[in-house]
């Protein structure tokens, strides 16, 4: 990583791109899909805590094993569509699609 001319910060898109290539490569988009799994996956832990449900409580009630949670929340396992839906209203949740702004969408 490089310092900028102030040295208070690092080009972190450099070393980035650096690591994994140019943005929109194939390589890119791979880190890019796995960094978007990481961040529903914490979305999920963090609702579910939010609920005051255990691992094991959720899992009761969609019918899964607490390792099915646990693998949601740690990011080893992508639930379906349906699952996910399925999690949501059983920690009392709801989807909500909004539009953003155009600067922000990928």
């Amino acid at each position: 990583m490089k310092k900028s001319k102030t040295g208070d910060y690092y080009d972190i898109t450099a070393h980035l791109v650096e690591q994994y290539g140019p943005i929109g490569s194939e390589s890119w988009k791979a880190v890019e899909d796995r960094a978007w799994e990481e961040y529903n996956a914490d979305i999920l832990k963090n609702a579910r805590k939010a609920a005051g449900l255990t691992q094991s409580e959720l899992a009761d009630r969609i019918g899964a094993d607490k390792a099915y949670i646990s693998k949601i929340e740690h990011g080893r396992t992508v639930p379906t569509v349906s699952s996910f839906y399925r999690i949501v209203a059983a920690m009392g949740m709801q989807v909500v699609l909004t539009r953003i702004p155009e600067t922000v969408q990928r």
